[in-house]
């Protein structure tokens, strides 16, 4: 009851202030400012339930314990159509379930972060955007809005694919009519989705509803690497990890000395833990050679003590898992219920190796290309073709380096071939290329208009043999040799592209090593062949 006395004697001065700290960006501020006088503020966060929430999903959860504080009224939309529509990603059978476990974990999310529930809610999108007048809606919107504004709405958060299905522009005409159908003020996201807000903004009042505030959360990396996945299990630390595991995890993040830019643990101190400890310090035990134990009352000085290198990067890690562990704790507790065991299992089914429902060879899914990166040791040109190289590519096999030809002399230069780390596809058939066999292929960036082609790069540190992974998609081995009459590579070649940022992706999904993401430096925006 302490959270709702407080919230009930804040100005709404100061409920403004706690609604927007943090916030990278809020759009119709004013507005906002207007309501918080007359009454509390409505609004809603979505989410599509595909993939368990992992412990990145505490940066929005940290957010609506603010809301809520706040003395918001707070809707939970879990996208469950979306889902669905996300390239058919999670089984529509498997979504009822799933919607299950998001509740009950985000429940104990705010439980562990000691957030009042008394103003919060939970709705499935399924639940009225197959209603009649939702559709009218979307008709009418659809009559409204350009394919270049559909498309450009949705461009940072709707996978990119080389032939993209209709669905991904309905996607941002949903996302706006949510607003009106859930009856809210404000809506709250990432600051990747603000173009998907704009649009909101823009279509909104053309069907004769008002225009609703947006609030924007920073894009932040995540605790083991640029990106958490939550399919990945070495690059992600689940909810319902043991302290042990999570211990592991955190030693493997990244937290380079003296970096503030792209450290996914210090992030993870301002914007979840840092809030936790307001009026209190915020504890890092250290060895006497460290300077020993330390207490930061502000995130700044710790974040410039660390800068400075005055503050070790294993000390931070150190009291972020510790105090991480303390977060999950309660969660481990609550999902110890054995219906809460049970749904787990049922909503996130192990892959049954033997199931007959669905044999290996009829599923055309990127686990089955065996992409390694290479180190090329030697490269000649063809003797029979002037535009060929003939190159020697370390694997990391023990049969030693692999002959394999490529098309390149035009784009790279031979100096800048040798020794370079490329990204190969290992199980093509062997094919002979002017009487030369070749055991593989080097994947590029490619472009026809103008003729560009660029190989793709390994992240830095990678070694030959590293496997590449498409992200989402980490489970299953590859085929030993993909069958060329199945026209698998063929299949999967067609949306495997490079971003406008120069990360590699089959369907939006990037290509990872352990190490990091494939890359290109110069084209983008290309596919990849």
């Amino acid at each position: 009851m302490g959270s709702i006395n407080q919230e009930s004697i804040m100005t709404p001065a100061e409920k403004k202030n706690l609604i927007t700290r943090n916030l990278q960006e809020v759009l119709g501020e004013d507005k906002i400012t207007e309501i918080l006088v007359k009454r509390d503020l409505k609004l809603y966060w979505g989410t599509a339930t595909t993939g368990k929430p992992h412990v990145a999903y505490f940066l929005p959860m940290s957010k609506i314990g603010d809301f809520l504080k706040a003395g918001c009224e707070v809707t939970i939309l879990f996208a469950d159509l979306h889902a669905y529509l996300d390239n058919m990603k999670a089984p529509w059978e498997l979504l009822a379930l799933r919607t299950q476990y998001y509740e009950h974990a985000i429940k104990a999310m705010l439980t562990s972060l000691k957030v009042p529930l008394d103003k919060l809610k939970f709705v499935k999108g399924s639940e009225y955007q197959l209603t009649k007048e939702y559709t009218l809606d979307m008709y009418r919107l659809s009559s409204l809005v350009t394919e270049r504004d559909a498309k450009k709405a949705g461009a940072e958060v709707v996978k990119q694919v080389g032939n993209p299905l209709l669905s991904g522009l309905m996607y941002p005409g949903l996302q706006a009519l949510d607003e009106e159908y859930l009856k809210v003020d404000a809506q709250f996201g990432g600051v990747d989705q603000r173009k998907i807000f704009t649009y909101a903004d823009k279509y909104l009042p053309q069907l004769g509803y008002a225009k609703r505030a947006h609030l924007m959360n920073p894009m932040i990396p995540g605790l083991t690497g640029a990106k958490m996945s939550s399919s990945e299990e070495d690059s992600k630390i689940d909810l319902l990890d043991s302290a042990a595991s999570v211990k592991k995890k955190m030693k493997k993040a990244f937290c380079e000395p003296g970096n503030v830019e792209n450290n996914g643990v210090l992030a993870f101190a301002k914007y979840v833990l840092f809030p936790l400890h307001a009026g209190k310090g915020f504890h890092i035990k250290r060895g006497a050679e460290n300077g020993g134990d330390v207490e930061y009352m502000s995130y700044e000085q710790m974040e410039s003590d660390f800068s400075q290198s005055l503050l070790h990067p294993g000390d931070l890690k150190t009291a972020v898992e510790l105090q991480l562990n303390d977060l999950l704790e309660p969660i481990r507790k609550i999902f110890e219920a054995p219906e809460l065991v049970k749904l787990v299992k049922d909503a996130y089914p192990p892959l049954d190796k033997g199931s007959k429902s669905a044999p290996v060879d009829d599923v055309v899914a990127p686990h089955r290309l065996d992409i390694r990166v290479g180190k090329i040791v030697e490269v000649n040109r063809h003797p029979e073709a002037e535009n060929l190289y003939v190159e020697k590519i370390d694997l990391g096999e023990p049969l030693g380096p692999r002959t394999i030809v490529s098309g390149l002399v035009n784009f790279v230069p031979q100096s800048e071939m040798l020794n370079r780390m490329v990204i190969v596809l290992c199980n093509l058939k062997p094919a002979k290329m002017k009487g030369i066999e070749s055991a593989g292929m080097v994947l590029c960036a490619s472009s026809d208009e103008p003729r560009q082609c660029e190989p793709l790069d390994a992240p830095a540190g990678s070694q030959p043999g590293d496997r590449v992974r498409v992200e989402s998609y980490e489970t299953g081995e590859p085929d030993a040799v993909l069958n060329p009459k199945k026209k698998v590579w063929e299949t999967l070649q067609g949306d495997l592209r490079v971003s406008v940022n120069g990360i590699a992706e089959w369907q939006g999904n990037a290509l990872q090593t352990e190490r990091g993401s494939i890359t290109t430096k110069i084209i983008k925006n290309v596919p990849i062949k």
